[in-house]
């Protein structure tokens, strides 16, 4: 019969084994799906914040844009231009391309300091060119045939650019001036438009609106 001291030194070696290897492979398998779970929502995460992240500098871009359009706008003056020997209507809007985007010009007030730049007023553009909406600033409001104005990119990723005009009549128009103001004498084209509706569709497909009255 075993003694007693036999029994224990048994149990001590029983208890004292090691995993064996299917327990082992086991463990390894259960960490590596964990591992494999905390990596997919980790980088779901990451995505996450860096869509959210894009989508707001896209729609701050979209603001910034609306904003500064709208300042200028309120800003238009009744002021027809002369481009080399040729004169220009106070608010030109007409298709910049087949697709029908507006090409957009306008004489707009000056800032309230004399001695800035364009201080007596500055002639303001806005187009769409290669999906980005551009600003386009003349030096001043009369201007050579042969100075071109210096462009900005507002905005990037637009389909579509539209400005419409709000005529005396209540009807909105894609062109400015209208036929009848096209037939008066260029001094006499100083009719501004009694509000705006500006249209961007971007390339996914939404749209933003922004609607201003100007007289």
């Amino acid at each position: 019969m075993p003694r007693i001291e036999d029994r224990f030194a048994q149990a001590g070696r029983k208890r004292a084994r090691g995993f064996t290897l299917v327990e082992a492979l086991v463990a390894v398998a259960i960490l590596a799906i964990v591992a494999l779970i905390a990596w997919r929502a980790t980088a779901a995460m990451t995505d996450s914040e860096a869509r959210l992240a894009g989508e707001s500098a896209r729609w701050r871009q979209l603001d910034a844009l609306m904003t500064r359009m709208e300042a200028d706008m309120r800003a238009a003056i009744p002021r027809t231009v002369r481009h080399g020997a040729s004169r220009e209507p106070a608010w030109v809007a007409t298709a910049g391309d087949a697709a029908g985007n507006t090409s957009l010009a306008f004489s707009r007030a000056g800032p309230d300091a004399l001695d800035a730049p364009g201080s007596g007023g500055q002639r303001v553009g806005y187009r769409l060119r290669d999906g980005r909406i551009e600003v386009l600033y003349w030096p001043r409001l009369d201007n050579v045939a042969t100075k071109d104005p210096a462009a900005y990119a507002l905005a990037d990723g637009v389909a579509s650019f539209r400005v419409l005009q709000l005529a005396p009549s209540g009807q909105w128009t894609d062109r400015w001036p209208l036929p009848d103001m096209q037939r008066a004498p260029p001094e006499l084209q100083t009719s501004l438009p009694r509000g705006v509706r500006v249209d961007v569709t971007l390339a996914d497909g939404s749209v933003v609106e922004r609607w201003l009255a100007l007289q």
